[in-house]
């Protein structure tokens, strides 16, 4: 009765906000109409003229801007841009939404790839929300979400591209440069600095940032309980621990003018990081009657764990006399290490049935990827564009593992080695006039897999697989405020080697092992985004349907109260969501916005004979007000409404969180900022729930993080240059895998 109760209570309160969004679309053509006399729009901004008295009022360029292929954020028009961080930014991008633990959401899924000035940024992927959280907004131009990559990007792909756009380039000499700081009660620190140079025809560029985590920042805890179905007895557990440790990130970008048709660009980054997992644990099986079957306590740390990851990318881009004619060639070599090292220590052991009292699991995992491209952009005729292009990928990765027990002479060891070879080819082509753009493309791609056991304990497998992948996108401008765009996406993901490896780990209550069987999975996505942007309102309809069929999955069953997991082809998901995105300025001083995703979404094992929907709403709310004294306030708060499934086992709750930031800047040209921020000041922990609903077993999670923290930062802008290393426009991007490690991971 209560969840009904509670249910009734959401579904009311988001009728209420969809009828009221509803009610402004409504609107929106008779604000079209009645300021069609004072207002006028360019294709690259609109301005607000009206004479009063003989003066011209101009009003703030627009911030948001739709193409066929992406939605872009102006930064630089945004006026809380120069004392504000890119991630303050993000949670006033259409399509974004960032949580109460900075974790960033594009299209409603944390599954996207990062860009930075149109290229992959390995170091932005894996690393976002530290990287965001200490760069300057000042050094942005504008963040665009690009919604319809088209057939030149990988078909093993993500539903959604970041791309972080930076100063653009001008001919200066000289340096400029942002140091960045911030530190809060928690003990979380970071660093971000950024450093560009402009000598003739060579620009440097070096960024380097860090991010120290604590046991305090990092701080879990977890109590749950499960009810296995065959027995009827039921496993009550929970740990609390942290995972403390380091991250580095840095880049170096160059760029070398040859001519004004021939530029040569290169790049080397990376990121490493370590971790100090530990924490302590307990389990106890009870019998229906509630008497104690076993019980033991676990202590486990990770005294030996990194991650290395770097690249090195080389571009040179030859430009025609035909304007807009431009060929591209491509390499990239990425590299990836990782080594864990994991104990476990079991004690107050009572009736167990497992003869160790602990162990040690080493995992050592090698990634190497070679990538040839070329690109070939030509237009045909006014409004007409085709590009085509080729590309290989030889993707190596080896795996050994190896568990020795304690108090038992039992080890293992396993060593997996997987190659990936995949050859593409793309068409593109783009149609655009005044009112109607239209592009359609296909690629296809050729992937080659085979996996080998070094040791001999599993036979050797390959296979062999052809995707073709088409892309369509329609885009009509109704008005000169009001567009609409229909669109139709495809994509492939292959498993990754975690997810084929099928070397079995143990533990006193689990069995696990990857499937060398997986095969990749496609995905399809119709989408419809209506759009509304006039100076001081912009509004954002975006209804969308993804499916796909044998999709990878895990498969989790239960036998004598141990559970057993591995993965297979059996997922088929459908989700219907609907996007909406409202920002308006009442006031020159003051912006309000608001970025929900409403969605639907079922998952299910027809083997299984599992289904598993519900609905959820995230959202996120802010309001931006510049105060007396050069003060700026901001208040944001964001959650999730409803029961979201995360798979066909486990549905999700909801949760709510807040945050509000004091800001002044300093110096001339405000080049000196700080900033106090609270961020739930109110609640120590924020927690999450999580039901398995679905199984050999049923049964309740609820976790605990620290929330309550309060920071300080600041950022110093220094030099004049206002440059950027130059890049060619087009450049080598490979999808990250599902399960896999790669530069991206």
């Amino acid at each position: 009765m209560k969840r009904n109760l509670n249910n009734f209570i959401l579904f009311s309160i988001m009728k209420s906000v969809n009828a009221i969004f509803t009610f402004l679309l409504f609107l929106c053509p008779m604000a079209a109409n009645a300021q069609q006399d004072s207002t006028s729009v360019t294709r690259d901004s609109i301005t607000w003229n009206k004479e009063l008295d003989g003066v011209v009022v101009k009003a703030q360029r627009q911030l948001i801007k739709q193409d066929i292929d992406r939605i872009a954020y102006d930064v630089q028009a945004d006026e809380e841009s120069k004392t504000q961080t890119v991630m303050d930014m993000l949670r006033k991008v259409p399509m974004v939404t960032v949580d109460g633990q900075d974790n960033i959401q594009v299209k409603g899924n944390s599954s996207f790839k990062v860009y930075k000035n149109g290229h992959l940024d390995p170091s932005l992927t894996r690393n976002a929300k530290e990287v965001f959280k200490s760069m300057p907004a000042s050094t942005v131009k504008r963040i665009e979400v690009i919604t319809d990559p088209g057939a030149r990007e990988d078909a093993e792909g993500v539903d959604a591209i970041l791309n972080i756009v930076t100063l653009s380039n001008t001919r200066m000499q000289g340096v400029t440069g942002v140091l960045s700081s911030s530190i809060n009660t928690l003990g979380h620190s970071s660093f971000y600095s950024s450093l560009t140079s402009q000598l003739g025809k060579l620009m440097l560029s070096v960024d380097y940032g860090y991010s120290g985590m604590t046991r305090h920042d990092s701080y879990n805890r977890v109590e749950k309980s499960s009810t296995y179905l065959d027995t009827r007895n039921t496993m009550l557990g929970g740990a609390e621990g942290s995972n403390p440790g380091d991250i580095h990130y840095a880049d170096i970008d160059a760029s070398y003018d040859i001519d004004s048709l021939n530029l040569l660009s290169a790049s080397f980054g990376g990121y490493f990081y370590t971790l100090n997992v530990q924490g302590d644990g307990y389990n106890q099986l009870l019998n229906p009657a509630g008497k104690q079957l076993y019980s033991y306590r676990n202590s486990y740390w990770t005294p030996g764990y990194n991650h290395h990851s770097w690249n090195g990318r080389f571009d040179y881009q030859h430009k025609t006399h035909l304007d807009g004619e431009r060929l591209t060639l491509s390499y990239m070599l990425a590299l990836t290490r990782q080594h864990t090292d994991q104990e476990n220590a079991y004690t107050d052991l009572y009736n167990v049935s497992f003869p160790y009292t602990g162990s040690l699991m080493r995992e050592r995992e090698r990634f190497t990827e070679h990538t040839f491209q070329i690109d070939w952009l030509r237009p045909l005729g006014r409004g007409h564009q085709l590009e085509i292009g080729a590309k290989y990928i030889d993707r190596h990765n080896n795996s050994n593992s190896s568990q020795t027990f304690f108090g038992i002479d039992t080890d293992t060891s396993d060593e997996f080695q997987h190659t990936t070879r995949v050859l593409a080819g793309y068409a593109d082509y783009i149609f655009r006039t005044t009112k109607f753009s239209a592009r359609a493309g296909l690629r296809y791609e050729y992937s080659y897999m085979r996996g080998s056991y070094p040791d001999g304990k599993n036979a050797t497998f390959d296979k062999h697989l052809g995707d073709w992948v088409p892309q369509a996108t329609l885009q009509y401008q109704l008005t000169a405020a009001q567009s609409l765009k229909l669109n139709y996406t495809t994509s492939i993901n292959r498993p990754g080697i975690s997810y084929l490896n099928p070397a079995v780990m143990v533990s006193p209550s689990s069995v696990s092992q990857g499937n060398p069987q997986l095969s990749s999975s496609h995905t399809q996505r119709f989408s419809l985004i209506y759009t509304y942007i006039m100076p001081r309102l912009t509004l954002q309809l975006a209804p969308s349907y993804t499916a796909y069929s044998s999709g990878i999955t895990s498969v989790v069953t239960a036998k004598d109260d141990i559970r057993y997991s591995t993965y297979d082809n059996i997922l088929r998901y459908r989700r219907f969501s609907v996007e909406q995105y409202v920002q308006w300025k009442p006031f020159d001083t003051t912006t309000l916005a608001f970025n929900n995703n409403v969605r639907y979404e079922h998952y299910e094992h027809p083997s299984l004979c599992y289904s598993n929907h519900g609905w959820s709403d995230n959202y996120s709310l802010s309001l931006q007000q510049r105060l007396p004294l050069k003060l700026r306030l901001s208040v944001s708060a964001y959650g999730k409404l409803g029961h979201s499934p995360s798979s066909v086992y486990y549905l999700q709750h909801g949760y709510f969180n807040y945050y509000a930031s004091l800001q002044r800047s300093f110096l001339k040209g405000d080049r000196l900022t700080v900033r106090l921020t609270a961020k739930a000041p109110f609640n120590k922990y924020w927690e999450m729930e999580a039901e398995t609903v679905n199984g050999d077993f049923t049964g309740f999670e609820r976790s605990w993080n620290r929330s309550r923290s309060f920071s300080i930062s600041a950022s110093w802008r220094f030099g004049s240059l206002k440059s950027s290393v130059k890049k060619t426009e087009h450049s080598i991007d490979n999808s990250d895998v599902v399960g896999g490690i790669s530069r991206g991971s």
